[in-house]
């Protein structure tokens, strides 16, 4: 074989070419040659193009479990990013939708539906069940969010576990625990939305933009944030036709939430793209220690702590054993479909040091 045609099947086959030798194809998904070791990487421009049915009905269930995340506490969207392979895509579109509107939000869309589909129906469905058996439908989505761990752990399986890493995975384990004690002992209960000044409302834009990074980091919570601040209730009874008539002005709330969510979802995923090409390894160290504890959060925090303190005087064996059944039906479902994953796509590879 002439040695040009072995050039030309080695960057067809996406591997980078040797210092000196010419670039491959100029869309920046094949053929770009490998950066020195002693100069950070760019980021590629990942291919965001739905190639069928089924790979758009990812991105809506994607969306769908983002739009839980806000209702249902420890639910992680970013994780069924992982499991699915689009948590790079969905930063890449979320922090370049300005620069490539055209690609970004064709990619974007189905998602978007997803996410309006999974917050109404965590609204006026989860969000009930929660209140009739709170244990069995928390132990349901705990499962859940285990048995997908493995999706996440995989990212870092094959890393050398240096003592900044094990920092990094403790660091993330430490802070949802930290946020779900704040909610639970020293949030100061419910605050309400009326009556509020110009500095709450300054407030608001920063709750949106938290809420944001609790949506593209996997662990963090955006209910176990917004119970830490002690909106959460307040928030959820406010979107009712009768309260908005008392209290119009509940929309200047609405509005600061979505313009500091807004913001927070285009400026944070610009930035966990760029530390993701310089540091990958150690972020996702960090984000497996989220993840894992935000499983633990997930039967503490203020609305579980209430079902342990009403167990204290009369225990509920049916919820009690119905979580418990549910948990670990939510364990083997999710397991089995992260190994489905794994075998259709095969094993993640080794990340770069």
């Amino acid at each position: 074989m002439d040695p040009i045609d072995i050039i030309i099947l080695t960057s067809e086959e996406g591997e980078g070419t040797q210092p000196g030798q010419p670039e491959g194809g100029q869309d920046g998904r094949s053929g770009q040659p490998e950066a020195p070791q002693n100069e950070p990487q760019t980021p590629e421009e990942p291919d965001l193009k739905y190639r069928n049915g089924r790979e758009v009905a990812k991105g809506g269930v994607l969306g769908f479990f983002i739009g839980l995340a806000v209702i249902v506490p420890g639910v992680s969207g970013s994780t069924v990013a992982i499991i699915f392979r689009l948590y790079d895509k969905l930063l890449y579109a979320l922090g370049n939708i300005v620069r490539r509107f055209k690609k970004c939000a064709a990619f974007l869309l189905p998602i978007a539906v997803g996410l309006v589909i999974g917050f109404v129906l965590g609204f006026l469905a989860i969000q009930q069940l929660i209140d009739l058996s709170p244990f069995a439908v928390i132990g349901l989505f705990a499962g859940l969010m285990l048995g997908a761990f493995p999706a996440v752990f995989d990212e870092i399986r094959t890393e050398k576990r240096t003592p900044p890493r094990i920092g990094l995975f403790l660091l993330g384990l430490a802070v949802p625990i930290a946020i779900a004690l704040f909610s639970v002992f020293a949030s100061g209960g419910t605050h309400s939305l009326e009556g509020l000044n110009a500095g709450h409302y300054i407030l608001f834009l920063v709750l949106g933009y938290l809420i944001a990074v609790t949506q593209v980091v996997p662990g963090l919570s955006a209910t176990a944030i917004l119970m830490a601040f002690g909106y959460f209730t307040s928030v959820m009874d406010s979107v009712s036709i009768s309260y908005w008539r008392q209290n119009p002005a509940v929309f200047g709330v609405y509005a600061c939430l979505a313009v500091g969510f807004v913001l927070g979802l285009v400026t944070f995923s610009k930035l966990l793209t760029k530390i993701f090409s310089k540091h990958r390894a150690g972020a996702f160290f960090a984000i497996v220690g989220l993840s894992l504890g935000s499983i633990v959060t997930m039967f503490f925090n203020p609305d579980v702590y209430a079902v342990y303190l009403g167990w204290t005087a009369e225990l509920n064996v049916l919820d009690l054993v119905l979580g418990i059944v549910l948990f670990a039906a939510g364990i083997v479902v999710a397991y089995l479909f992260v190994r489905y994953e794994r075998r259709k796509k095969g094993t993640p590879p080794v990340l770069k040091k």
